[in-house]
């Protein structure tokens, strides 16, 4: 018998240990028709569209999802309901089976037509992608002949997938109905196998949409990139030739632009990060998809890898635009700074060295103050002493007042002199 386990667990280790089995690939079988749309949302449309699938589900008399769920999937009977809850956006899938339905008729099931058009046309958020995609089983009559009815002939794109055992078309064209079209010959693929190849399909699509959301982006900030780096190369030819009196005037300028340098690149640069990530994600699942070109035909990673390169580019080249035109501004900043700090201490050396020059005046005036101090002081104590004299020969004092003070003029002066540098050692010297 197993004993129970009693350790203090982390508060977020379950939820972390089923990450691995987040957004798991639902098994599937042809013939099905599936509608996938991709909903850019803000964080209160992504609450809203909980709200929206509360909202089908009890109109089907269907139990409610996990409030806190960011994956959810049920069969409502005309059709399959696939909901997934992501950082900037929400996707939709719905699929149906196509059995009762003839693949080869002039117009296609979709799975799009089972669900409540009312419902469906208030999903949250705004479009950002949408899809339509035929799943057959790939040895009927009938692939090659929907290939030729729903897609276009002049951008068809096609490969052997799954290591060959299936087939992929698509014409990456907005159709009249806003949808995106694609075909897929599933061949003699398991349902799982399946599952996943059409989860990773789907993948493509929508990472390759939100990688290009960084695209307006980057098209609209280089345009504020060149009017700043202008800027900058102005701000570094006059600071050669500015005097300190233009300096002030210079740095003012120079943290203007580095506000505004440093406002730009923080409102975009969450939007590049993320365009990167996405197309990091887009490269990945077209390997995982594991395709083989046809005879004649591009593939889908040749056509991402040649249409999308220069998308991927821009963003990039944005982004370290961005980077770099920071950094020169701060480089500029600091040597402005740096001169006019060096300046400001030219100018504190030259006024110490006046102050200096001040304090050596003040010490020889001092000096000659003191000077006369010693004679005045002098003057008048021997001046007591001679009236001292005067009144002490009437008592018997053997010498005159004046032999007394001119006797006592030496030592007076030397007394004085002696207490006023020591008066003067203890103020200055301490």
């Amino acid at each position: 018998m197993q004993r129970a386990n009693h350790l203090q667990q982390h508060p977020q280790r379950a939820v972390l240990h089923n990450e691995v089995h987040a957004r798991p690939p639902q098994a599937l079988s042809a013939p099905l028709a599936l509608s996938h749309v991709v909903m850019a949302c803000d964080a209160t449309q992504r609450e809203a569209s909980r709200a929206h699938i509360a909202a089908l589900l009890r109109d089907h008399h269907l139990p409610l999802p996990d409030p806190l769920s960011s994956h959810f999937r049920m069969d409502l009977g005309a059709f399959h309901l696939r909901w997934e809850l992501h950082t900037e956006f929400v996707s939709w899938s719905f699929h149906t089976s196509l059995a009762s339905a003839q693949p080869g008729a002039l117009e296609p099931a979709r799975a799009l037509d089972a669900v409540p058009q009312d419902w469906f046309a208030n999903l949250p958020g705004q479009c950002l992608s949408s899809l339509h995609l035929w799943v057959l089983p790939g040895d009927g009559p009938h692939g090659a002949a929907l290939v030729r009815q729903v897609l276009l002939e002049d951008t068809l794109v096609a490969s052997s997938v799954a290591g060959g055992g299936a087939e992929v078309f698509t014409d990456f064209a907005i159709h009249a109905d806003g949808f995106s079209r694609m075909v897929l010959l599933a061949g003699q693929l398991s349902p799982r196998r399946l599952g996943r190849l059409v989860q990773r399909l789907l993948e493509i699509e929508t990472y390759r949409m939100a990688a290009l959301l960084g695209l307006p982006a980057a098209r609209e900030v280089s345009q504020i990139l060149a009017s700043a780096e202008r800027e900058l190369a102005e701000l570094a030819s006059a600071i050669r030739s500015a005097t300190t009196i233009d300096e002030p005037m210079l740095l003012d300028r120079l943290t203007k632009l580095a506000g505004q340098v440093e406002s730009q690149h923080a409102t975009t640069h969450a939007r590049f990060s993320a365009s990167t990530a996405y197309f990091e994600l887009v490269d990945k699942r077209i390997h995982d998809i594991r395709e083989t070109a046809l005879p004649g035909m591009q593939t889908i990673g040749e056509f991402m890898e040649r249409r999308l390169s220069p998308a991927r580019s821009t963003c990039e080249w944005a982004a370290r635009r961005q980077d770099a035109l920071s950094q020169r501004v701060s480089r500029i900043s600091n040597l402005l700074r740096t001169r006019v700090e060096i300046e400001q201490q030219q100018s504190s050396q030259a006024l110490l060295a006046t102050m200096n020059q001040r304090q050596d005046i003040q010490i020889k005036l001092q000096s000659t103050v003191e000077g006369l101090s010693v004679a005045a002081i002098t003057y008048y104590i021997v001046g007591l002493i001679s009236y001292l004299a005067k009144g002490a020969s009437k008592l018997g004092w053997p010498w005159s007042a004046e032999s007394t003070a001119a006797a006592a003029i030496p030592l007076v002066a030397l007394g004085v002199w002696w207490s006023l540098r020591r008066l003067h050692h203890k103020v200055f010297k301490g």
